[in-house]
């Protein structure tokens, strides 16, 4: 299965693919998409689109998963953030990839096992989980490794649970 973990943002954007199989995984490609703070929030916007439809389009995920919004002070942040966040979520729905939306608590909670736990853990778990010989760089490509393998914990345990269910 593999799976891409975004980190939406407006300035920078965070992608991460994993590869799961057989209880392991192998980190495919991560980075993030950095738009020119001195062009319009609508080419921002395009630019981070057509960056998630060309990495969709090249790696065929079969689930997206996307961290939901925080509350922030800075309602203009939220704003721009959450339509960064609309177009990730509609260049997989164009690709017709199923997205999982999950909250920055439950991304902790999967990856450190604290719910408030600081990037430096997080970035720490995530290079121990997968096996990478350096931090993965910068904070949000980690985050959306992070979010990959929420994802990826929370699919195998809904598997058990549903498993289990059907022998019951």
């Amino acid at each position: 299965m593999l799976i891409m973990g975004i980190d939406p943002g407006i300035a920078i954007s965070g992608y991460g693919l994993i590869y799961h199989e057989n209880n392991n995984n192998k980190v495919i490609e991560y980075g993030v998409l950095r738009t020119n703070p001195d062009i319009s929030v609508p080419k921002r916007l395009e630019y981070i689109f057509n960056g998630y439809m060309e990495l969709i389009r090249k790696y065929n995920p079969e689930a997206i998963a996307v961290e939901e919004l925080f509350f922030n002070k800075n309602a203009k942040t939220i704003i721009t953030v959450g339509q960064a966040r609309g177009a990730a979520l509609l260049a997989a729905s164009l690709e017709d990839i199923e997205v999982f939306e999950y909250t920055p608590l439950q991304v902790k909670q999967a990856v450190v096992g604290y719910g408030r736990a600081d990037k430096p853990q997080i970035q720490e778990m995530t290079k121990m989980l997968l096996n990478l010989k350096e931090l993965p760089k910068p904070d949000d490509a980690a985050d959306a490794l992070a979010v990959a393998l929420c994802h990826i914990y929370s699919f195998k345990l809904k598997s058990i649970i549903d498993n289990g269910r059907e022998r019951a």
